[in-house]
């Protein structure tokens, strides 16, 4: 459900936003793969430099093998207890308000207790960038330069941690689902059902369109907010940015989470969707709701996608596909050309 870093603080002048890199270049003639000169002004930050708090640490024991394969295999394991941490504090909330009746909880304890495993979750994988959502890492791919090459080790890590994570809070909770539903009895979509602790379900009422709009306008809304958060050449949250995303996730529960669940989130639906399967819950897992089960996959991408092409249009002005001739669209007519330098990634 989001990205961050908590990094390094930017100074920022007290000028107009529009005084950025392109003030320092005026009157020269740059082609549109030349990376212009350095700015003061220019936009920096943990989602836009990439840079990591620990790059001039001196590691302990560097020659080590595990040492070596840590080295190796770091970015993955953050983003795998990033989300691991999201779950457990999120399908853990939720079982104790349903498992307790609403005795332990109600509807706002969820929004809580999701948006506190965001939070803590991106403490947990900094190192990573903090995605801890497939959508957010594609997004990232498309619009700030995040190597593409990552993208599948991102997406097996977070759907791994999920997965793991949902199993545990089976764990715990399984005598007070056995004394909800009864011993050995798992259901789906029924009075006593008690498979919404693990993923989401639409409310009965729900069309396949209004299904499909509530997750992509959650995860506009994210995406959005998570740039906002991450532009120094805006206000920025720097070091508060976990905060800052904790109420995203909380405004979004308390404001959009009634008819779907926001999921808003491949990682976070699919991962315990199918530990519940395994569990015994079911073919009505992937059946439930119309075969709802694809759209918590689908949705996050288109809507994460336009929440940070939204962004990127209206605000953003540092170095993005829209920042580039034709909004991008000349680099896919003429795909031959020579490409601007990665100095991001």
């Amino acid at each position: 459900m989001a990205e961050s870093k908590a990094i390094h603080s930017y100074p920022s002048p007290a000028i107009s936003h529009e005084e950025d890199i392109h003030e320092v270049n005026k009157g020269e003639d740059l082609s549109d793969h030349e990376q212009p000169l350095a700015s003061p002004y220019a936009e920096h930050g943990p989602g836009i430099d990439h840079k990591i708090p620990q790059d001039d640490v001196i590691p302990a024991a560097p020659d080590l093998a595990w040492s070596k394969i840590r080295r190796a295999m770091r970015d993955p394991f953050a983003e795998f207890f990033g989300v691991f941490i999201l779950i457990l504090f999120g399908d853990g909330v939720v079982a104790q308000v349903v498992l307790s009746r609403n005795a332990n909880g109600a509807y706002q304890s969820i929004s809580w207790g999701w948006g506190i495993g965001v939070m803590l979750g991106v403490y947990a994988s900094g190192v990573s960038g903090a995605h801890l959502n497939p959508a957010v890492t594609f997004a990232n791919c498309v619009f700030r330069k995040f190597p593409w090459r990552k993208f599948p080790e991102y997406l097996v890590a977070q759907v791994l941690g999920a997965f793991i994570a949902s199993g545990i809070v089976y764990a715990n909770y399984k005598s007070a689902i056995d004394q909800y539903e009864g011993y050995g009895i798992r259901t789906v979509g029924q009075e006593n059902s008690t498979a919404g602790i693990f993923c989401t379900y639409p409310a009965e009422f729900m069309t396949r369109t209004g299904m499909f709009f509530s997750e992509f306008i959650a995860s506009t809304i994210l995406m959005f907010c998570i740039y906002a958060l991450q532009d120094n050449g805006n206000l920025g949250a720097g070091n508060l940015t976990p905060l800052g995303l904790f109420f995203v996730i909380f405004g979004i529960g308390a404001c959009f989470g009634w008819e779907t669940g926001y999921a808003i989130n491949l990682a976070r639906d699919f991962g315990p969707r199918l530990m519940s399967y395994a569990l015994g819950y079911g073919n009505e897992v992937w059946s439930a709701g119309g075969y709802y089960f694809w759209i918590p996959m689908v949705a996050p991408f288109f809507g994460c996608m336009f929440g940070g092409f939204l962004y990127d249009v209206f605000i953003f002005t540092g170095a993005s596909p829209i920042n580039t001739p034709w909004m991008g669209l000349k680099r896919l007519i003429r795909p031959n050309r020579q490409q601007e330098p990665n100095h991001l990634a």
